[in-house]
């Protein structure tokens, strides 16, 4: 399908359609670059993706939403989504057309007897979170919780509690969702069943989410989680612990290495353990005794409500930074001293190509994988579920003349992690040509093409599009 079929044509359409939803809007606010709050609402996670657009729309209503991109189809006036606006890859922000932001759309109604929670799409995870905390229930989310409940959904999603329950998802009962055509639907198995295959896992693709159902599970017990860091010597014991962890796990216990530098290490690169484990602080312990007997530099791991452990990297997470981020498949065992090898080094090469980019990481997750595999990859649009793992390198700078630089280095860093995989698959007698792994679009900053993200999904997903959005109106993700 081709690129845009709604452009921003001139100011005059712009300042046309900026008056008729002034006239014709009942619950959403409207602001124009004169407006006051105008800069705080182009505010974004990072400074990469701000842009300047035209109209800023806090939506209040599915209706303001329907009735909105209907005017922008009408002026020729091109739009973009934000809920969390976290993303780093630009989707959720536009230059000159209209930002139809989220965020004022955060209402979450928790059913403990159907153990359903239903979520408008303006929400951040930490608004999920606490709220089913409330009753004892929880869902799968992220592993940051101030980011967007829709853009992780919609691509997929893993989070702490996949190896319980799989993706978030694998744990979606219904959305309301509006279309290119201004009609509100309901996607479910039940309910126009081909849209919310798409849905799950391309959703950015056909619409706009106002609401997600999912489906909770029991959790009233405390869990045990946080942050191990050590210098960066003790790298190649983590990995080899992670490897074990996800064998022998059944799901209650996952953790991330992660290679950044530290003020705990002086500033000098450090090796990081992210741990958790769905039980209590004894059982934990005994799993992860190991990595305590080493002595950690920096301990914040303690028993606490669910709720609270997807707050627990926040703060190296925070905002005024320039970022990108590059995601790439791993299998495990991962090899223990590749991230020594060659890992370390490249860190070190970005700090001395782009000085002001210390706060820049690399993390890989373990997370065991049967519960997502259970389900088979072609009954969703997610064309990434296999027993395979996903790393991420965030680049994370100040000047906007090192932009460039950092992307190209992210890049590399991921090809260097595919050539580390293909190179273990040989020595295990198999052709990398054999085995479709494809990229993980919630951390791919739009930079794969489409068959590198839906495998052999595509095809479907191609159909689906001529039948919910033919002229391609949501046009920022993917072009199918």
């Amino acid at each position: 399908m081709s690129s845009a079929a709604v452009t921003v044509c001139s100011t005059t359409n712009v300042e046309s359609l900026a008056r008729e939803l002034r006239s014709n809007l009942t619950c959403s606010a409207i602001l124009t670059p004169d407006s006051e709050g105008y800069t705080e609402s182009i505010e974004r996670w990072t400074d990469t993706t701000e842009r300047k657009p035209g109209i800023v729309l806090y939506a209040g209503s599915t209706e303001d939403i329907s009735a909105t991109i209907l005017g922008c189809r009408k002026h020729n006036v091109s739009f973009a989504v934000s809920g969390g606006r976290h993303s780093t890859s630009g989707a959720s922000s536009i230059h000159g057309g209209v930002a139809i932001d989220l965020r004022r759309m955060r209402r979450v109604a928790v059913d403990p007897n159907t153990k359903t929670i239903k979520v408008q799409g303006g929400c951040i995870w930490q608004d999920v979170d606490e709220a089913a905390g409330e009753h004892g229930l929880a869902t799968v989310g992220g592993t940051v919780n101030d980011t967007g409940v829709g853009g992780l959904t919609l691509g997929g999603g893993y989070g702490w509690l996949s190896g319980r329950h799989g993706l978030v998802i694998d744990n979606l009962l219904a959305v309301e969702i509006v279309l290119a055509d201004g009609s509100s639907r309901t996607a479910s198995r039940e309910q126009n069943p081909d849209l919310f295959w798409a849905v799950r896992g391309a959703g950015q693709c056909f619409g706009v989410v106002t609401e997600f159902t999912f489906q909770a599970h029991d959790q009233k017990n405390r869990v045990w989680a946080g942050v191990l860091g050590y210098h960066v010597e003790n790298l190649e014991t983590l990995v080899s612990f992670a490897n074990d962890l996800v064998a022998s796990t059944n799901g209650d216990s996952g953790m991330m290495v992660q290679i950044s530098s530290q003020e705990f290490t002086q500033g000098k690169l450090a090796a990081i353990a992210i741990v958790f484990h769905n039980g209590a602080v004894e059982a934990a312990q005994s799993v992860f005794q190991p990595l305590l007997d080493l002595n950690p530099l920096l301990n914040t791991a303690i028993e606490r409500p669910y709720c609270e452990v997807n707050g627990m990297m926040n703060p190296k997470g925070g905002r005024g930074f320039r970022s990108v981020f590059k995601g790439v498949a791993f299998t495990t065992p991962l090899r223990p001293a590749f991230m020594r090898e060659i890992l370390i080094p490249e860190l070190n090469r970005l700090y001395q190509v782009v000085p002001a980019s210390r706060q820049t990481l690399i993390m890989f997750e373990f997370f065991r994988s049967e519960k997502w595999c259970e389900i088979p990859v072609t009954e969703t649009a997610f064309g990434h579920r296999g027993p395979h793992q996903n790393a991420v390198i965030a680049a994370r700078w100040r000047n906007d003349e090192d932009d460039e630089a950092a992307r190209q280095w992210t890049r590399a860093v991921a090809k260097l992690v595919v050539l580390e995989r293909q190179q273990r698959w040989r020595e295990q007698g198999v052709t990398p040509d054999e085995i479709l792994i494809t990229e993980y679009g919630n951390y791919d900053h739009l930079s794969a093409k489409p068959r590198n993200v839906f495998g052999v999904n595509l095809e479907r997903l191609i159909e689906i599009k001529k039948k919910y959005d033919p002229e391609n109106i949501f046009n920022k993700s993917y072009i199918l």
